[in-house]
């Protein structure tokens, strides 16, 4: 399967958020239970629904608690009861919240799937839990048979072998053995040809009667 590389380019990112699929918008609709609930639950964030109780953490409502009433998944904002402002023309609005600044107080668990999902995760950071902190026998194990056969191979080695072996240089790869091979083929030529070259210079002066 390809590895999929992180998107790091801000248009793109923005892109994927505003083409989202609902499975994923409904993940970015998660926001972090309260201490109580998280708690209770064993699980840390869940995605808001309808119904939930939250309080507002950031922003110029902070502090303000009540039920949500509609989620905007298209525009990815939530709105509180109670929280509404007047616009120019009198009329009340629902101020509109992204759900990253909020904190579920309370879960409307009439869904038995949602039921379902906490117990899921539940037992899923339990394992975790378990597993920091009881490592797998198997492993230690493991880890103490090498290390003893480590001790008996070295046991059995003589010092001066162990000081021979520490010493032993890495191997030449293939492409430097190349290279070396061709210098030498090199060199062989040049030698070839001053022998050559000498030879034809000795016959001329004989040849010549000097």
């Amino acid at each position: 399967m390809q590895a999929i590389k992180p998107v790091t380019k801000p248009t793109k990112q923005r892109k994927m958020l505003y083409q989202a699929p609902d499975h994923i918008r409904h993940k970015l609709f998660a926001a972090p239970l309260s201490p109580e609930l998280r708690a209770s639950h064993g699980v840390k964030a869940l995605p808001v629904r309808s119904g939930d109780t939250a309080r507002i953490m950031r922003g110029d409502h902070k502090g303000f608690e009540g039920k949500i009433t509609r989620i905007d998944r298209k525009k990815y904002r939530i709105y509180v009861e109670g929280l509404t402002r007047e616009k120019v023309d009198g009329t009340t609005i629902f101020v509109p919240i992204h759900p990253s600044k909020v904190m579920i107080t309370n879960l409307n668990l009439d869904d038995k799937w949602r039921k379902k999902i906490l117990e899921r995760k539940k037992e899923a950071e339990k394992k975790v839990e378990e597993a920091a902190k009881k490592p797998p026998e198997e492993v230690v194990k493991v880890k103490e048979e090498a290390i003893e056969e480590k001790a008996a191979v070295e046991e059995k080695i003589p010092e001066k072998k162990r000081k021979k072996r520490k010493r032993k240089v890495a191997k030449k790869p293939a492409v430097e053995k190349a290279k070396e091979k061709t210098e030498e083929a090199k060199k062989e030529k040049k030698q070839k040809a001053k022998k050559t070259r000498a030879k034809r210079k000795i016959t001329k002066k004989t040849e010549g009667g000097t």
